[in-house]
Protein backbone atom coordinates (compact mmCIF):
# COMPACT_ATOMS: atom_id res chain seq x y z
CA UNK A 1 0.00 0.00 0.00
CA UNK A 2 1.27 3.46 -0.92
CA UNK A 3 1.89 5.86 1.91
CA UNK A 4 0.75 9.47 1.79
CA UNK A 5 4.40 10.56 1.50
CA UNK A 6 4.86 8.34 -1.56
CA UNK A 7 1.69 9.73 -3.13
CA UNK A 8 2.80 13.31 -2.52
CA UNK A 9 6.29 12.63 -3.89
CA UNK A 10 4.83 10.89 -6.95
CA UNK A 11 2.53 13.84 -7.53
CA UNK A 12 5.42 16.29 -7.33
CA UNK A 13 7.52 14.14 -9.67
CA UNK A 14 4.69 13.90 -12.21
CA UNK A 15 4.16 17.66 -12.12
CA UNK A 16 7.88 18.15 -12.79
CA UNK A 17 7.64 15.76 -15.74
CA UNK A 18 4.59 17.68 -17.01
CA UNK A 19 6.55 20.96 -16.85
CA UNK A 20 9.35 19.39 -18.86
CA UNK A 21 6.87 17.99 -21.41
CA UNK A 22 5.10 21.36 -21.65
CA UNK A 23 8.44 23.04 -22.42
CA UNK A 24 9.20 20.46 -25.10
CA UNK A 25 5.71 20.83 -26.58
CA UNK A 26 6.11 24.61 -26.66
CA UNK A 27 9.48 24.33 -28.43
CA UNK A 28 8.06 21.98 -31.08
CA UNK A 29 5.02 24.23 -31.61
CA UNK A 30 7.32 27.23 -32.03
CA UNK A 31 9.40 25.32 -34.59
CA UNK A 32 6.29 24.44 -36.60
CA UNK A 33 4.98 28.01 -36.40
CA UNK A 34 8.34 29.33 -37.54
CA UNK A 35 8.28 27.01 -40.54
CA UNK A 36 4.74 28.11 -41.36
CA UNK A 37 5.85 31.76 -41.25
CA UNK A 38 8.85 30.97 -43.48
CA UNK A 39 6.57 29.26 -45.99
CA UNK A 40 3.87 31.93 -45.72
CA UNK A 41 1.24 29.30 -44.97
CA UNK A 42 -1.51 29.17 -42.36
CA UNK A 43 -1.98 25.42 -42.79
CA UNK A 44 0.50 22.57 -43.21
CA UNK A 45 -0.07 18.86 -43.58
CA UNK A 46 2.16 15.87 -43.31
CA UNK A 47 2.02 12.12 -42.88
CA UNK A 48 -0.95 11.70 -40.55
CA UNK A 49 -1.09 15.28 -39.23
CA UNK A 50 -2.42 18.73 -40.08
CA UNK A 51 -1.46 21.99 -38.37
CA UNK A 52 -3.04 25.41 -38.68
CA UNK A 53 -2.03 28.72 -37.18
CA UNK A 54 -4.43 31.53 -37.89
CA UNK A 55 -5.23 34.92 -36.43
CA UNK A 56 -8.52 34.81 -34.55
CA UNK A 57 -10.33 38.00 -33.59
CA UNK A 58 -12.55 38.07 -30.55
CA UNK A 59 -14.34 40.65 -28.46
CA UNK A 60 -14.41 40.70 -24.70
CA UNK A 61 -15.60 42.97 -21.95
CA UNK A 62 -12.92 45.25 -20.53
CA UNK A 63 -13.86 44.63 -16.89
CA UNK A 64 -11.10 46.87 -15.48
CA UNK A 65 -12.28 49.83 -17.50
CA UNK A 66 -15.92 49.12 -16.68
CA UNK A 67 -15.08 48.85 -12.98
CA UNK A 68 -13.20 52.18 -13.10
CA UNK A 69 -15.88 54.05 -15.05
CA UNK A 70 -19.08 52.38 -13.84
CA UNK A 71 -18.46 50.80 -10.42
CA UNK A 72 -22.16 50.89 -9.51
CA UNK A 73 -23.07 48.73 -12.51
CA UNK A 74 -20.24 46.31 -11.75
CA UNK A 75 -21.40 46.03 -8.14
CA UNK A 76 -24.96 45.24 -9.23
CA UNK A 77 -23.84 42.44 -11.54
CA UNK A 78 -20.96 40.96 -9.59
CA UNK A 79 -21.48 37.43 -8.33
CA UNK A 80 -19.31 35.88 -5.63
CA UNK A 81 -18.35 32.24 -6.03
CA UNK A 82 -16.39 29.83 -3.89
CA UNK A 83 -13.87 27.29 -5.07
CA UNK A 84 -11.33 25.03 -3.47
CA UNK A 85 -7.67 25.11 -4.40
CA UNK A 86 -5.20 22.30 -3.79
CA UNK A 87 -1.56 23.29 -3.46
CA UNK A 88 1.46 21.12 -2.88
CA UNK A 89 5.14 22.06 -3.03
CA UNK A 90 8.49 20.54 -2.26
Amino acid sequence: MTTIDEKARTLLDLRKMREELDAEIEALQDALKSEMINRGEETMTGNGWKASWKVIESSRLDSKKLKAEQPDIVARYTVTTRTSRFLISA
